[in-house]
């Protein structure tokens, strides 16, 4: 087929429209000889055009259609006609294949050895051209092209090879290179597709006749299942010698971590594994090293609340506590305040199991049970290497908890971690580990308890009317002015891969203690202390967060209340 081509120059063209002037495309063509960068590129960076304007303009000029990839329905096997390289190269995807005929999407339709390329790769069948943004077409790239399949390929290639022998696979001998070299493809290819879909952590789980790989995806967990359940051990085998743990050892839990680059980025894997009927599970945490740490801004808490927050971080001394379950986001907002806290003229140590982000100018010290070197014994040296401000990773017996409490009460800023539903309870849950009323009186500052719940999907989100049940919850918790609210859902889309939420955002809630909190907690009284928290003027539960964010449009009814089931 002839390719839609331009009657004229796309500058001359934007000019003849009146689009854009001359001055501005002169400009912009002297700053694309600087660059290199294609011109409708260099007009949108200028701000002279938006991309969706050039796009549908160009659209227009070729008489081909504009596409909105989010309320598209692709389908998948279209997407497989062009390669992933190919795809990347050229901002191409193959969205749709009728008969002979096939739908590619481009983001540059003006490029004549692309569209040349594609018309090749996809021959005998007629290409039918279309325009998108750049950016869908770039996290579709990541959606469409997993490693499903590669992976499905690796492990039957592997249980092939493993065919023959008799023996247990995971400990065949070191001179099967191949066999090797399959676990190594086979392991990478699942740490592939993990770091593409921004999976937090990796299951590795053999049931009787089955492999579940499982990848934790916005807090919620996606499965993958392999026939091939023969090649566990080797996975396992193969992860253990990564994280240097003891092979022969498969009857007790070990935990171990390693690095590695994938795509290019630096992941620290922090391994777990157990043993369970038929065999090992394998739990990997994934951390992006190269992402970079959030500031406290970025964790997305309240501009009231962070300037509270903050104001507790200024304080010479004193404990300040951020509580909730495991992924809630704790480690994320301890680091942002360290990472405002880390000036030349504070010395900051922390004590972990284990470090999580390496950070410049920080005494980080691993905690390592097997040598006698647990919180409470690092947690005495600290106090002894004169700091300003330490971070305690948990707080898990009372001997840790009175070190860190009388740390705070002698002249030092200590940050740590609990595991508990709310900011009151965490607390009273300090008392019940053996800590004297007193004490927590006297060293609490202040409690931030957390959350995270599902954004809604950008690109599919519409009006969602309230069941009566749920109704009757809200009004029972918010009162009647909840019915004059309107709420919203994601429909599910291609680009939230039909979920209908993409991404995660923080709920919090801040206590700062006050004298009738520190005199309850004196008389050892928790009922009072639990009173005088809820009466504090500047405190608002998390569910109380969470709801605004739901009116807002931000998050749904259905995250509130599963929210409010947890706490309360």
């Amino acid at each position: 087929m002839a390719q839609p081509r331009l009657k004229m120059r796309l500058g001359d063209l934007l000019v003849a429209e009146m689009i854009i002037t001359d001055d501005q495309l002169q400009l912009a063509l002297q700053q694309q000889r600087q660059t290199g960068r294609k011109l409708g590129t260099t007009l949108v960076d200028l701000g002279f055009i938006g991309e969706e304007q050039l796009l549908k303009f160009l659209a227009q000029q070729l008489n081909i259609p504009f596409f909105d990839l989010s309320k598209l329905t692709i389908q998948t096997q279209a997407v497989q006609l062009i390669p992933e390289v190919h795809a990347r190269r050229y901002r191409a995807l193959a969205v749709n294949q009728n008969g002979d005929e096939v739908t590619v999407v481009m983001s540059d339709p003006a490029d004549l050895a692309a569209l040349d390329a594609l018309a090749a790769m996809i021959a005998p069948r007629e290409l039918k051209l279309a325009v998108a943004r750049e950016d869908q077409l770039l996290l579709y790239f990541d959606q469409l092209y997993r490693r499903t399949k590669e992976i499905e390929s690796f492990a039957e290639q592997l249980q092939e090879e493993y065919q023959e022998t008799g023996f247990e696979l995971g400990l065949t001998d070191s001179g099967s290179n191949e066999s090797e070299a399959t676990v190594v493809k086979l392991l990478r290819s699942v740490f592939e597709d993990a770091v593409q879909v921004h999976a937090s952590d990796i299951h590795i789980e053999p049931d009787e006749k089955v492999l579940r790989i499982r990848q934790r995806i916005d807090g919620v967990l996606h499965e993958s299942v392999l026939n091939e359940v023969r090649i566990a051990p080797a996975l396992v085998l193969r992860l253990k010698l990564l994280a240097g743990l003891d092979i022969s050892e498969k009857r007790l839990p070990q935990d171990g971590r390693f690095n590695m680059r994938v795509r290019g980025h630096e992941i620290d894997v922090r391994m777990s594994t157990m043993p369970v009927q038929h065999g090992e599970s394998v739990v990997m945490r994934l951390l992006d090293q190269s992402a970079g740490l959030l500031s406290l801004h970025d964790t997305g808490m309240p501009e009231l609340l962070l300037q509270r927050f903050r104001r507790q971080l200024r304080r010479p001394h004193g404990m300040i506590v951020v509580t909730g379950p495991t992924g809630s986001g704790k480690t994320t907002t301890l680091y942002g305040a360290l990472s405002e806290l880390n000036q030349p003229g504070n010395k900051i140590i922390t004590v972990e199991d284990p470090v999580e982000y390496r950070l410049p100018r920080i005494n980080q010290v691993q905690v390592n049970s097997k040598i006698g070197l647990d919180f409470s014994t690092v947690l005495r040296a600290t106090l002894r290497q004169d700091p300003d401000i330490l971070l305690v990773g948990e707080m898990r017996d009372q001997e840790t908890v009175e070190i860190g409490l009388r740390g705070a009460m002698t002249g030092h800023l200590v940050l740590t971690t609990l595991h508990t539903n709310d900011a009151i309870s965490s607390a009273l849950r300090l008392m019940d580990m053996g800590a004297p009323g007193y004490l927590v009186a006297s060293a609490l500052r202040a409690i931030v308890a957390q959350r995270l719940v599902r954004r809604i999907c950008h690109y599919c989100h519409e009006e969602h009317e309230v069941e009566a049940g749920e109704m009757i919850w809200l009004t029972n918790l918010f009162g009647d002015g909840v019915r004059s609210l309107t709420f919203r859902r994601g429909r599910g889309c291609q680009s939230c891969n039909f979920t209908g939420y993409a991404g995660r955002i923080g709920v919090f809630e801040l206590l700062e203690l006050d004298q009738p909190m520190m005199d309850a907690l004196r008389r050892s009284d928790p009922e009072g202390f639990a009173r005088a928290a809820r009466e504090h003027v500047e405190y608002r539960p998390l569910v109380a967060m969470a709801f605004d964010y739901a009116s807002q449009g931000i998050t749904t009814i259905d995250e509130v209340l599963r929210l409010a089931e947890v706490v309360s």
